[in-house]
């Protein structure tokens, strides 16, 4: 297993290297100037090329290439061309935003999705299980945007003033005093790693409110996740239902099952003990999948209920022709993935000893 998981780490260089080629000349090729985008109507020639001489952008693309890498090797990500800023910083503010967003979205697609998907195999063929797949079905084809204002309707005005009311947009109710994690521990002049990791622990508003002890802000910010989770978490709950309900059908075929029955356990022993951990295996690898996906930046979503994670700042990043941020957000997912994809394959072995990695 150990040997299994070194291996793996180490094709992850030449996969993220991959990426980061086809990122680095893509980006290039996107139509317009980067200075001409920066600078607007004030891009004369004169400005334009000192833009460039001062970025670099002058140089062909394999010698910007050489420099990034050399840069990165060395835990450095660049500098933002649009504001001037260090890379690792935008990283760290927008990076946690999407995290939470995805655990919750993830929690609420994983715990439903299961269940349901137990639940409609069960009970095959019946009012319950076509019940169930049409909303699995209705899930699937709901746009997120659409399902995001519907849940700011019903549920900020139509259910305003009553105990089931929820903040609509935003990640903390306005005036919520938080400070960062730098200033408490008085360490603003923090440098590299160091930096990065208050940073992280800082703009995860759910983290940094419970190492400083502010319950009140902790249960602020959640009530602000819970309408996103369900907005981007539906699309994952209803194809990890679809999966869980194939792969249960197909377990319970299995002589095994029928052996169980044979013995005398009752159903729900059958099902949850014996048919669902062999089924676990498809419903992992699309769990895995979900998951990396939405870490990937839930653009809609973060733009309908208005927070600041990752796939917003991709988007602007793209149309502002920030190289260095693209780069650097396209780095970090490429290896959020691999990750994920790894914890996936070790789990196989777990959740069935029929399968061994060798």
């Amino acid at each position: 297993m150990f040997r299994f998981i070194v291996r793996r780490l180490l094709l992850l260089l030449p996969v993220v290297l991959g990426i980061l080629i086809v990122t680095f000349v893509l980006v290039r090729l996107i139509p317009g100037d980067p200075c001409k985008v920066m600078l607007g109507e004030r891009a004369t020639e004169e400005k334009c090329q000192a833009f460039r001489e001062r970025f670099g952008l002058n140089d062909a693309i394999p010698i910007q290439f050489i420099r990034y890498l050399s840069s990165l090797l060395q835990g450095d990500l660049g500098t933002s061309i649009k504001n001037g800023r260090p890379v690792a910083d935008i990283v760290a503010e927008r990076l946690p935003m999407t995290m939470e967003l995805t655990l919750f979205a993830m929690l609420f697609a994983v715990s439903f999705g299961i269940a349901l998907g137990v639940l409609s195999a069960a009970k095959h063929n019946t009012a319950i299980d076509v019940g169930a797949m049409v909303f699995a079905n209705i899930g699937v084809s709901m746009p997120v945007f659409w399902l995001g204002l519907m849940l700011a309707y019903i549920f900020a005005l139509a259910l305003k003033d009553t105990p089931f009311q929820l903040p609509p947009s935003g990640r903390l109710a306005a005036g919520t005093d938080l400070p960062s994690l730098l200033k408490v521990w008085g360490l603003e002049d923090a440098q590299g790693l160091q930096r990065f990791v208050l940073l992280l622990l800082s703009n995860s508003v759910l983290l940094n409110s419970l190492i400083q002890g502010r319950f009140d802000v902790f249960f602020n910010a959640l009530r602000h996740l819970i309408l996103p989770s369900i907005a981007v978490g539906t699309i994952s709950l209803a194809i990890i239902a679809r999966m869980t309900r194939g792969a249960m059908l197909d377990a319970l075929t299995q002589d095994y099952v029928r052996v169980a029955r044979a013995k005398g356990l009752i159903e729900r022993a059958v099902i949850f003990k014996h048919a669902l951990r062999n089924a676990l295996v498809p419903i992992v690898t699309i769990i895995g999948l979900q998951t990396g996906g939405l870490l990937s930046g839930a653009v809609l979503t973060e733009t309908v209920f208005s927070l600041p994670g990752v796939g917003t700042q991709i988007v602007d990043a793209i149309i502002a022709r920030d190289y260095p941020v693209v780069q650097a957000f396209t780095l970090l997912i490429a290896v959020i993935f691999v990750l994920v994809n790894l914890v996936v394959d070790v789990s196989y072995a777990y959740l069935d000893p029929r399968i061994r990695v060798s």
